[in-house]
């Protein structure tokens, strides 16, 4: 595609060079860079691109887009095309989304925004319209999906250029519907600006990310954007449960529909039955027994069952193959393993997720002891961490305090910050365990006959990032070599 074509619509500063220029691919990493690419320099939070221009010049980068005018001075006599731009991450999505012809336009495609149950609602999407025949294509944290084929995934929500790319490979395999996770930081980044949606879904907001957004009412911000975003022909399908629902809405063209246990809403769901088995569920009138457990995910379920009837799914069909899905990786997973224990992986992370697991756990254990083992993440919101530690105490019987992800931060630093939310009662029922591994196997050892373990906080995860170094880690794994 001519250079000149990709740049259509987008405000430029300044050319040097010509735009009669034909561009093989496009990318914002320099190590992606390939003969006749253009590079698009961004100043990134942690490295600037513009610092690598001479190294995508030297592997062929035919053209680049940058915004730091001294930077020209390092482009000059490269034979390189250099575009300068106002704000070069603001004119990625428009540049990626030329270069690969709009995909999102030929897709329906849906996103789900909130502080809990993105992964859960988007896989569940997914698996749900696979199931009724439809070649579909998932971007979630866990992984990215096309027509069943599995692609790695480094964010919740990928840059611009790598969601543009994944759409474009969707339409062309012949994808209709696409479910994806909207992240508050994709959102302030302008990740999906310029992208069609044909719906979109709000689960909840708590507190999170806060050593990011700084305050809560710019988290909320951020996750209004996706609802702005939308047109009229654009449903939005909000969680009315959710005292910051209706805030989400106020400025939207789309057609707003809610889901709902307590409150009014077009979609209702009622918890018949609970057990460690599963729930029976009361949807749209008609009960249907579901593999999963968590009053949350009750909402969840609800969730994905009025987006799949505003995407023009048939009631029966969606009941039937919402009773024959499982929990996703990660998310309320259960293992039963010797002398009657049973040990839960869950993604929670948050001290409203952690809450809600336990609560549910608590009220499903019977006589069984409930033994909690989790951390917190480091380089991450420290205000969170003696919260955390104050519900683990609050609920469980036990808890172990151990790593999470400390990545660059000192674990012990991470488990003394959460020893802060411990009173006496607290501080006798906790253990201190820095190594996570350690961590669970004491709690098996030393769990008595009938005992529930949960163990929080990295879910799906297969990774343990400290010192900065990742390496493999699977709780699921590990609890397996324990308890089987």
């Amino acid at each position: 595609m001519k250079l000149e074509h990709i740049l259509k619509g987008i405000k430029t500063e300044s050319t040097v060079g010509t735009l009669d220029l034909e561009i093989s691919d496009i990318t914002s990493d320099s190590r992606q860079c390939r003969p006749g690419c253009l590079f698009i320099a961004i100043e990134g939070f942690d490295s600037d691109g513009h610092d690598y221009i001479l190294k995508a010049a030297d592997a062929g980068a035919a053209a680049v887009v940058y915004q730091k005018p001294e930077a020209l001075e390092g482009i000059t006599g490269r034979g390189m095309t250099a575009v300068r731009v106002k704000d070069s991450r603001a004119a990625t999505p428009g540049i990626a989304g030329n270069f690969f012809s709009h995909p999102s336009r030929e897709l329906h495609l849906v996103g789900v925004t909130g502080t809990n149950g993105k992964t859960t609602i988007a896989t569940l999407l997914y698996r749900l319209f696979t199931s009724l025949g439809y070649c579909c294509g998932l971007l979630s944290t866990i992984a990215n999906y096309i027509c069943g084929e599995r692609f790695e995934t480094t964010n919740t929500t990928q840059d611009p250029v790598t969601l543009n790319r994944l759409m474009r490979m969707m339409a062309d395999r012949g994808c209709q519907y696409c479910f994806m996770e909207v992240s508050s930081h994709a959102l302030h980044q302008g990740r999906v600006a310029g992208l069609t949606f044909r719906g979109a879904i709000f689960t909840n907001i708590t507190h999170d990310h806060l050593d990011y957004h700084k305050t809560f009412s710019e988290y909320i911000r951020c996750k209004k954007l996706l609802f702005d975003s939308l047109d009229r022909n654009a449903f939005a399908l909000i969680n009315s449960d959710d005292r910051n629902a209706s805030v989400m809405v106020q400025n939207t063209a789309a057609k707003v529909y809610r889901y709902s246990e307590g409150s009014m809403a077009e979609f209702k769901v009622r918890i018949v039955e609970r057990s460690l088995e599963g729930y029976l569920l009361s949807l749209d009138g008609t009960e249907v027994w579901t593999r999963f457990i968590g009053d949350y995910n009750a909402h969840n379920i609800c969730a994905v069952y009025a987006a799949a009837r505003l995407l023009g799914a048939g009631k029966e069909e969606t009941l039937k193959q919402i009773s024959a899905m499982g929990p996703v990786a990660g998310r309320m997973e259960y293992i039963k393993g010797r002398r009657g224990i049973t040990a839960v992986v869950d993604y929670a992370h948050t001290p409203d997720a952690l809450e809600n697991v336990l609560k549910t756990l608590l009220e499903l254990k019977g006589g069984s002891q409930l033994i909690a083992v989790f951390g917190c993440g480091g380089n991450r919101d420290r205000t969170k961490r003696p919260e955390m530690a104050a519900i683990g105490a609050r609920y469980a019987d036990r808890t172990v305090i151990t790593s999470d992800n400390p990545r660059f931060e000192d674990p012990n630093a991470i488990i003394e910050d959460m020893k802060q939310g411990l009173d006496a009662e607290g501080m006798a029922k906790s253990l201190f365990i820095t190594d996570r591994r350690e961590a669970i196997r004491t709690a098996v050892m030393t769990a008595p006959d009938g005992a529930i373990i949960l163990v929080a906080g990295k879910g799906h995860e297969d990774y343990q990032i400290v010192n900065g170094v990742k390496s493999h880690f699977d709780d699921k794994e590990i609890l397996k070599e324990i308890m089987l």
